[in-house]
């Protein structure tokens, strides 16, 4: 597996990651059991994989300590990034709230510690900024934690380029997440240009359009009926087919380049910048191989060409959330 530095000066893990959420909730066309999520974890360990995402929010709570059992004994091979600041509440999973008051990700930090079975976490997030919470108080609470050596370095997820500056400045930056995808291209709209800037990583999660983009969905009907996806504006009627289309030209040059949609979406993510390590979730282990090859494709500027006239910035058809989940990005 090639590796990438997070960042100018930042660590080097495996040029892909794996996001580790649909192992517990969301997919629930694609659920694992947990020694089948297991397997597929320490399978990517085996095959040079080195980065691993999880949250406290995914389960709510669960994933980590799943991801907990899968790293057992092979904590050296892991280079690993949770997230804090959803309020969630096991009793009632629809419950959604935000915080970064500096007492909460302290708390939110043990809490991740103790389930995850480990004494340092590698990348620590804020999950989504608390609008209401100075950011610079929420940073400061993170950089404590560093201090202590409970976490290694910060990220944010959503985050908009005043964020990010006002961020930096109290304590560097490590990584920045956010969707981006060949149908999710908001980072362009600066974001990606102050982490270039600022030598802050850039790690897109759906790059592979929460599956979109594999191509494997051709109905609505293909997701089972607690999928959230469902509820998801771009897989919703006529969007669908639109983005459908989409898709089909994607194929097209897939085809071509004789690799898989979800690999030509993947070395497209890593021609944008050295500094850019995606995190394709899957519980497969044929489509974590599948993914991990998109590493070893080479583009060249003809086919970056080709690509952004087939999928252009503001192709896809609909948001990317719900008016409720939009609300919680660029924050």
């Amino acid at each position: 597996m090639k590796l990438r530095k997070l960042g100018r000066d930042g660590p080097q893990v495996s040029a892909l990651g794996l996001g580790c959420m649909g192992f517990s909730e969301f997919y629930a066309s694609s659920a694992a059991s947990d020694a089948e999520a297991i397997g597929v974890i320490q399978n990517a360990l085996s095959l040079g994989l080195t980065f691993l995402d999880t949250a406290d929010m995914y389960g709510p709570y669960t994933n980590e300590i799943l991801v907990g059992k899968a790293i057992s004994g092979r904590r050296n091979q892991v280079f690993l990034a949770t997230k804090f600041g959803f309020l969630r509440d096991p009793a009632n999973p629809r419950m959604r709230g935000i915080s970064g008051k500096p007492d909460y990700v302290r708390a939110s930090c043990e809490g991740s510690l103790k389930r995850l079975s480990v004494e340092r976490i590698d990348l620590y997030y804020q999950h989504r900024v608390d609008r209401s919470t100075p950011i610079e108080e929420t940073v400061g609470a993170m950089a404590e934690l560093v201090k202590a050596g409970k976490v290694g370095g910060i990220g944010l997820s959503e985050p908009s380029v005043e964020t990010i500056r006002k961020a930096h400045q109290v304590h560097p930056i490590t990584a920045v997440q956010t969707e981006y995808s060949l149908w999710s291209r908001d980072p362009e709209d600066g974001v990606l240009q102050v982490c270039s800037e600022l030598g802050i990583g850039f790690v897109p999660y759906s790059p592979l359009g929460r599956g979109f983009l594999t191509g494997r969905f051709r109905s609505i009907d293909d997701l089972d009926a607690k999928d959230f996806r469902r509820f998801s504006p771009r897989f919703q009627g006529e969007n669908f087919a639109k983005n459908l289309a989409t898709v089909g030209k994607v194929e097209e040059i897939a085809k071509e380049k004789n690799c898989t949609p979800a690999q030509l979406a993947l070395a497209w993510l890593l021609a944008q910048g050295p500094h850019i390590v995606p995190i394709p979730g899957t519980t497969s282990a044929t489509r974590l191989k599948e993914n991990l090859a998109a590493a070893n494709i080479t583009l060249n500027a003809g086919d970056l060409a080709r690509i952004a006239a087939v999928a252009p910035s503001g192709v896809a058809a609909g948001e990317r959330y719900d008016e409720t989940g939009m609300r919680f990005v660029n924050g």
